[in-house]
């Protein structure tokens, strides 16, 4: 039967995009949604993306029911940083059905090709400062809080519409020991000789040092692939957002001279509290979350940088040091090292120094746009935009 797609303009089309994939994993237990509330604003223009961004957002139906979504998004910021014409599909979710995803991203491409753009990439919700990739290896444990978690058969229907893959982003995950590894001690002891000191966070400090970071992560990620910097606005906005949720003791700020040069971030696995609230605001879902927020033992590594020229000098041995001194105080017992790029040797390595194994592994696609009327372009030759 025929799939026809429909831009979500209105709230309610809108309120329909985000409340989609809640009937689409109905029955996964795995799958922990954000909050509707929260997400509104996320996709509102409240959002400091959307300064340098625009986003268009589709709707699949057959036989008036909703089978898919997908955002089509072009970011200005990516584009000037890396000069080229790289447009995004993102939020992407459907039935298990190559029409249906045929439908989606070829009204993507379409409206991608309209704005300029030669390539589409991701999934990137909405950029690479967030959640990105489908999750290809790691079905067997749910994903931890802000890491990708998504239907089995994505990874075939991308396939299927000639989308191959450009990068695999790895999560690893380690068992908390009673102590660090020796290279790790090493590593801080060696730092410390050369005049570096780092400190557990206060909870006061926490905005001051995401501010820090904004510029240790734009130093030591440029030249990574993909990499966007973050704006002022995005970091205020991050500060925002898990002010509420941080536990300072399990980050750490290294300085030198008294600048900063390293940071540490890790967050606990909300996703746990989130797996029981389904997306809902309600007293009975906020009396769920005091209940289970007391059940979280997982932490994920969210933050991490190191100034280029601070590299190599035991900075990263310092800052572990003294952020897992409040791992072990708070009696957690796992950390999540996420999101990795397959080609960050180092980083693998260090992960694999203090004991960690790759248990999950997330997949970004690309797809070079045909030119307008060449005959390649085929996605949705049979599935009209409403």
């Amino acid at each position: 039967m025929t799939v026809s797609i429909h831009e979500a303009r209105t709230a309610r089309e809108m309120r329909a995009f985000i409340e989609y994939p809640l009937s689409l994993y109905r029955n996964d237990s795995f799958y922990a949604p954000q909050l509707t509330r929260d997400l509104k604003t996320h996709f509102s223009t409240k959002n400091p993306f959307f300064r340098h961004a625009s986003a268009r957002y589709f709707l699949a139906y057959r036989s008036g029911e909703i089978v898919g979504r997908v955002a089509s998004i072009v970011n200005r910021l990516h584009n000037d940083y890396h000069r080229d014409r790289t447009g995004f599909f993102g939020f992407y979710e459907s039935i298990d059905d190559p029409a249906a995803a045929g439908a989606l991203l070829g009204s993507v491409e379409e409206d991608l090709r309209a704005r300029g753009m030669d390539t589409v990439r991701g999934p990137m919700n909405f950029s690479t400062n967030e959640e990105l990739g489908f999750l290809v290896e790691g079905f067997d444990e749910p994903s931890i809080l802000m890491t990708p978690y998504n239907k089995r058969y994505y990874d075939a229907l991308m396939a299927a519409c000639g989308y191959g893959k450009v990068r695999d982003l790895y999560a690893f995950l380690h068992d908390v020991r009673d102590a660090l590894p020796e290279k790790i001690l090493r590593a801080a002891a060696i730092a410390e000789k050369r005049g570096i000191t780092a400190h557990q966070l206060k909870k006061s400090e926490f905005p001051a040092a995401m501010r820090a970071f904004k510029d240790i992560f734009n130093s030591a990620w440029s030249d990574n692939w993909g990499f966007v910097p973050m704006t002022d606005e995005e970091i205020e906005d991050s500060v925002r957002l898990l002010q509420p949720i941080i536990k300072p003791e399990v980050m750490a700020l290294a300085f030198h001279s008294g600048e900063p040069v390293g940071f540490i971030g890790m967050v606990p696995d909300y996703n746990v509290v989130l797996r029981q609230m389904r997306g809902r605001l309600t007293p009975i879902t906020v009396m769920k979350a005091l209940y289970y927020s007391r059940k979280i033992t997982d932490l994920r590594m969210l933050l991490l940088g190191v100034k280029k020229e601070y590299r190599n000098k035991g900075v990263d041995g310092i800052l572990f040091r003294e952020a897992f001194k409040g791992v072990k105080s708070g009696g957690y017992k796992r950390v999540e090292f996420s999101w990795i790029l397959e080609e960050n040797l180092s980083t693998i390595r260090l992960a694999e120094m203090i004991g960690s194994r790759r248990w999950k592994v997330f997949r970004i696609y690309e797809r070079r746009m045909p030119e307008a009327g060449s005959g390649e372009f085929r996605h949705s030759h049979n599935n009209p935009t409403a």
